[in-house]
């Protein structure tokens, strides 16, 4: 039974998403990152036990400020029945129309969610209404790591949170994932773990083709050249940096 009405209620939404999709040009594949020729880009997007965590987060929320309408509602019929009996169509509506509204946000927040990872950088996609991405590349991160608590282990799904040393992009992209204190948040996984780790290894492997390594380019191919000497003059340069660096 629960089974079925939970088929009914994906076709009505399936149904009223196919308008709100064709209304506010909501995007249906993964947002892009700049990419050099083979390089690895992967797209994913949160577990199907993300979208039952919310919904179980709306179910409780709408059973709460329904039962506190209904109590208001009942009240004022007993004490004006006939009050209460003109109230009726606006109690209705303030019943049942926020929780219709609500219920297409949490969709619409899951079907808009997109996370992509290349070699550099970590985009995160988000919104409801207003779709905003955030960009953090792995030169500014300082920190990996998960987050689960009791509701989201019931659900088999974790967050894996990505602390920056600062904020990244423009502001049209600092909302989406983005928490205080400059922390991506990449929400409903059911394989966080290995996302974390392939965050970590792509952030790994940032870090190690920086500057004054063995990997700097030396080849023609590479279009630069690199002698002993330049690479001497800027560790020198770098060494003087961290030094101004406020401690």
């Amino acid at each position: 039974m629960s089974q079925r009405i939970e088929q009914m209620s994906q076709w009505v939404y399936e149904g009223l998403w196919g308008v709100l999709t064709r209304w506010f040009r909501v995007p249906v594949h993964p947002p892009t990152l700049p990419a050099l020729a083979g390089e690895g880009i992967q797209s994913f997007r949160p577990a199907r036990g993300f979208l039952r965590y919310l919904k179980f987060q709306f179910w409780i929320a709408l059973i709460v400020i329904d039962v506190l309408l209904v109590i208001g509602w009942l009240v004022l019929g007993v004490a004006s029945p006939l009050a209460g009996v003109l109230i009726t169509p606006l109690a209705l509506f303030l019943i049942i129309a926020p929780d219709v509204v609500a219920y297409l946000a949490i969709h619409l927040r899951f079907d808009t969610t997109w996370y992509v990872v290349s070699e550099r950088s970590l985009r995160i996609r988000r919104g409801i209404w207003i779709i905003h991405e955030t960009t953090i590349t792995f030169e500014n991160v300082q920190n990996v790591n998960l987050s689960q608590g009791p509701l989201q282990r019931w659900f088999g799904i974790a967050d894996v949170v990505v602390e920056t040393a600062g904020g990244s992009g423009g502001r049209g992209e600092q909302h989406a994932g983005m928490a205080a204190g400059h922390q991506g948040m990449v929400e409903g996984l059911a394989n966080a773990p290995q996302i974390r780790d392939l965050i970590l290894s792509r952030l790994k492997r940032s870090r190690s083709a920086g500057l004054g390594d063995d990997h700097a380019p030396t080849a023609p191919s590479a279009g630069l050249f690199w002698s002993p000497a330049h690479l001497a003059c800027l560790r020198e340069i770098r060494d003087a940096v961290r030094g101004l660096a406020p401690r």
